[in-house]
């Protein structure tokens, strides 16, 4: 029989470009190990936000440095461990579990994603004075982008301005949900600089010291009822003429929108890898507890229901898996794969939801307690479909670019 010609895409990612080699998966053991001795152990300490919880991630951070396994998310010329997309995904698995685990290693948002654009679109010298502190995890930061009167979903209605006089931006605006900003030292602001400029040259991005007159953290703002505490807060924040050298602007004037692509994508990609961690975490939670619990007879284990969603759990976390690690691996050779980014987006929230909800569900009211980690990971999981970009924006986005392929007369390629 005459062999069947391949009509694949000769680029397309396999099975192998996906499989993590001996030494990732030896660098994940001991993510996995430094987890098992000091993050879990101490989470509910780090959990009651205080200057206890302070000093005690003061420790574990300089411990994971001492490790060598800080800022895995930036390359070593950068200050980080790593840099590559792949390797961060399936570290995460591990790193992700914990909600306290990313500020431990250095690789908490939204400081990940501001470190990244100052590497890629940042001077000499705005590298020295805001990356080096920030990898080193000497200061926090903030990413000024949403608007309590616009969209957060288009980030081409903003209002706040930046005028030009002189040397200096003056920047008036209002924010909100500019997470991290309580204790911050500087934040990263995306204001319009050319309102007559087309929809995705009208704004910059602008780096302001928290402290600079005009500045004001007006509160964090609770969600879920929790307030949280510096790195934790989600802020309203006014700027009234705050005065910056236009030196201070990140890439160039009006590359606002452009960067703000560069920042979101891998921070979308970000968030996913940590729930692959989430996800795995109350999987692992569900099963053990439904061996663990007996209900009518026998274990919660012997039930169709409780079996359905474990079998329904662990397809789902896989295909969130390999979509991720495929998506990685994409970036890693250069393809921004923005399509890839928002299928994996809105599918993983979703999935998360679902796992966490079962777990919860299983272990009864104990799952809405702080007798395990579910009730916590259930409030951050509610917010997933929103942040970095709701599900409904991030389906368009998919549907469009696919029906965009079809109009041309070019069916979709899956690879």
């Amino acid at each position: 029989m005459a062999a069947i010609p391949c009509a694949c895409d000769a680029n397309a990612v396999t099975l192998a470009d996906l499989r993590p080699t001996d030494e990732i998966l030896e660098l994940r053991a001991r993510y996995r190990a430094f987890m098992e001795e000091h993050v879990y152990p101490n989470e509910g300490a780090l959990g009651r936000e205080d200057e206890e919880a302070d000093a005690l991630m003061h420790g574990l951070r300089a411990h994971a440095k001492e490790q060598g396994l800080w800022a895995p998310h930036l390359p070593p010329e950068a200050g980080g461990s790593s840099g590559s997309f792949l390797v961060y995904a399936y570290l995460n698995e591990e790193i992700g579990r914990s909600i306290w685990a990313q500020l431990v290693f250095g690789c908490q948002a939204p400081d990940a994603g501001n470190g990244e654009i100052l590497w890629q679109f940042g001077t000499d010298e705005q590298r020295q004075r805001w990356l080096a502190p920030l990898v080193a995890g000497e200061v926090r930061s903030f990413f000024s982008m949403t608007e309590p009167e616009a969209p957060g979903s288009d980030p081409t209605t903003l209002r706040t301005r930046a005028v030009r006089d002189g040397d200096e931006w003056v920047i008036d605006g209002h924010k909100w949900f500019s997470s991290g900003a309580e204790g911050a030292a500087f934040g990263i602001v995306m204001a319009v600089t050319d309102p007559d400029a087309e929809a995705h040259r009208r704004a910059s991005q602008i780096i302001v010291p928290a402290d600079t007159p005009g500045v004001e953290i007006v509160r964090a703002v609770p969600t879920l009822g929790h307030r949280g505490r510096g790195w934790s807060t989600h802020c309203e924040v006014r700027y009234t003429g705050v005065r910056v050298p236009v030196s201070s602007t990140l890439g160039e004037v009006g590359d606002g929108f452009r960067i703000a692509q560069k920042r979101l994508g891998p921070g979308r990609i970000h968030h996913v890898m940590r729930w692959l961690g989430q996800m795995q975490r109350a999987f692992e939670l569900m099963c053990s507890y439904s061996l663990e619990r007996e209900a009518f007879g026998g274990p919660l284990a012997d039930k169709q229901t409780i079996q359905n969603w474990i079998a329904d759990s662990a397809a789902e976390i896989q295909a969130c898996r390999l979509l991720t690690l495929d998506a990685a691996h994409k970036i890693d050779q250069g393809d921004e794969a923005r399509v890839e980014v928002s299928l994996i987006k809105f599918y993983a929230a979703r999935v998360l939801h679902d796992v966490i909800d079962r777990a919860v569900q299983v272990h009864g009211a104990r799952g809405l307690t702080d007798e395990t980690p579910l009730g916590a990971m259930y409030a951050m999981a509610r917010g997933a479909r929103i942040y970095d970009g709701p599900d409904e924006v991030h389906r368009m986005v998919v549907a469009r670019r696919i029906l965009k392929s079809f109009a041309a007369g070019e069916p979709w390629r899956f690879s």
